[in-house]
């Protein structure tokens, strides 16, 4: 088995691919008209499991729009080269929270994406 999405509730479709593929580098996967405003629409970075971007279609839905782990780091991005992607972020305007740091398990630094949801940028440790 694997895990092959994750929902995020976002507030515009295309406002979110915006981010998620133009900011991030994700790749848009899939982006079907479902009909009466509603899409099918996936971004993934290169391989692993993909974010299923759902407008939120009511009050309760876009409450957690930018909170869906209650401000935890719910959101967990690898990558090879920490630096590289980090400076590729900070050119399109990505948001950090922090500093790098090193943990026992990489380097790591949190960022916010255009709603507020935390994520760790990771470059596993060798």
């Amino acid at each position: 088995m694997r895990l092959g999405l994750v929902t995020l509730v976002v507030r515009d479709y295309d406002e979110a691919i915006g981010f998620y593929v133009d900011s991030l580098g994700f790749s848009l996967r899939e982006d079907d008209d479902l009909g009466n405003g509603k899409r099918w629409v996936v971004v993934s970075p290169d391989g692993g499991a993909g974010l299923l971007l759902a407008k939120a279609k009511n009050d309760a839905e876009a409450d957690t729009i930018g909170n869906q782990c209650g401000g935890r780091v719910g959101f967990f991005l690898t990558t090879e080269d920490f630096d590289v992607t980090a400076e590729r972020f900070h050119r399109n305007g990505v948001v950090f929270c922090e500093k790098a740091r090193q943990e026992s398990y990489g380097k790591v630094a949190v960022f916010v994406d255009l709603y507020g949801n935390r994520w760790d940028l990771i470059e596993p440790k060798a």
